[in-house]
């Protein structure tokens, strides 16, 4: 964590199409002098996480990655601050602390052989397409790991993910300084007692569909889908890092710690 060491100027302000995104965002037009995302050194995103991760999205897409604050008008708000029209938002985006997030780079085959490349910043999931289990080869390190995974799917989270998906599925919670990556299978049939693993992010990984025709596969990298997979190869990429800014005292960090705790 560091502070920013710089103070921005140009802020876009970025909005989701929910009554409560579109009205916050009327409330703070006023506030200063907004300029388009193409223009802007940092942005203010209003919305929920899912419109976050559409934003971030949006940026990897078009090469020019700046940093984002969010503020919370969604459900969850993992990734954002507190919405507070009567703050001084340009003060308080200047006094923000900065968060690197590294994404995942997926090269996922189809069955027709096609290559498409993408970018997860939550995870990346395998799911079975149809009421027949999926049998998945997993490879890690250029060794394989597992030659016959049955089950619903597997997903492979990053730190900043571990708390969405990956949690429900019963995979494990990663700092987001461990260079971590959670590979986490989702209703596992055989093997029984395999529960996942927590893998070194400089680990290339591959999982290879078995038997496609027959058990097909989608893969899902955050929000996008791509159905009937062949094999997926991902690594960490960090010459793709993004930045999220978060208030004082209100980092992505000690969320993910204070996650650890709840009881209830």
């Amino acid at each position: 964590m560091a502070s920013n060491g710089m103070t921005f100027q140009r802020l876009a302000l970025l909005a989701s199409e929910t009554d409560r995104a579109q009205e916050a965002r009327e409330a703070l037009l006023a506030q200063g002098d907004w300029v388009p995302l193409g223009e802007a050194e940092a942005a203010v995103v209003l919305g929920g996480d899912g419109y976050m991760l559409q934003v971030l999205h949006a940026m990897l897409d078009a090469r020019r990655v700046i940093p984002a604050y969010g503020m919370n008008l969604g459900t969850v708000g993992f990734l954002m601050n507190r919405y507070d029209k009567r703050a001084a938002l340009q003060a308080r985006v200047n006094k923000a602390r900065r968060w690197t997030i590294s994404p995942l780079r997926v090269e996922a085959v189809t069955q027709d052989g096609d290559t498409h490349v993408l970018n997860a910043i939550n995870e990346i999931s395998l799911l079975r397409e149809t009421r027949q289990t999926a049998k998945i080869e997993v490879t890690v390190g250029d060794r394989v790991r597992i030659r016959e995974l049955v089950c619903d799917g597997v997903l492979v989270a990053t730190p900043a993910g571990s708390t969405a998906y990956n949690l429900s599925a019963q995979g494990p919670i990663l700092p987001l300084d461990s260079k971590m990556l959670a590979l986490t299978p989702i209703s596992p049939f055989r093997p029984r007692r395999w529960r996942g693993a927590i893998l070194p992010d400089r680990m290339k990984i591959v999982l290879r569909v078995l038997d496609p025709a027959k058990r097909p596969v989608a893969a899902v990298a955050d929000q996008k889908e791509l159905r009937d997979i062949a094999e997926v190869r991902l690594e960490i990429a960090h010459d793709n890092d993004l930045t999220l800014l978060f208030d004082p005292g209100q980092s992505l960090e000690e969320r993910i710690v204070a996650e650890q705790f709840v009881t209830a």
